[in-house]
């Protein structure tokens, strides 16, 4: 799951990057969930780091560049807990929404593409969560994950799993 989370986090850092050029932590958060999903970074390591080169949601001002900075955060987080995942292609989506206002559909067609480049094991991974705001712990219970537009892209992005079986 941390490869898939990479790359819907990597398909809008450049949102950050054009208000913050040069600070390059989202991009490193991004390389480590990458060397995660390789194996080359280990769980407990992982898990030591997760805090590690974060961006404040207050450093960066515009929405879309704040919803990309949490997509990466949420992909090197998922070290620590997959559903982590889906706060990355939560936040990604909602940064390619908030990135293209006269495009109501900017957030549906990513996570059309989301869910297009999901392997079969991802897939498999994701079925396996609650469903999200169901659970008392965890990103997918009660909290920001759960509610307005993330809690509706991470909705939609279960339901779209649930709709393609097991590949």
């Amino acid at each position: 799951m941390a490869a898939w989370a990479a790359d819907c986090a990597a398909r809008v850092v450049a949102l950050f990057e054009a208000e913050a050029p040069g600070d390059a932590r989202p991009r490193a958060l991004i390389s480590r969930a990458r060397a995660f999903a390789r194996g080359e970074l280990g769980t407990a390591e992982g898990i030591r780091r997760r805090f590690a080169g974060g961006v404040g949601a207050g450093e960066v001002t515009a929405p879309a560049a704040a919803a990309a900075a949490r997509a990466a955060g949420q992909a090197a987080a998922v070290c620590h807990m997959g559903a982590h995942a889906l706060g990355a292609a939560a936040h990604a989506a909602n940064a390619a929404g908030l990135a293209a206002p006269g495009r109501p559909q900017a957030v549906d067609d990513e996570v059309r593409w989301q869910l297009g480049h999901m392997s079969a094991e991802v897939r498999a991974a994701l079925r396996a969560l609650p469903p999200v705001g169901t659970d008392s712990s965890g990103p997918l219970g009660p909290g920001l994950l759960a509610s307005g537009q993330l809690g509706r892209i991470i909705h939609d992005l279960q339901a779209g799993v649930a709709q393609h079986g097991s590949g």
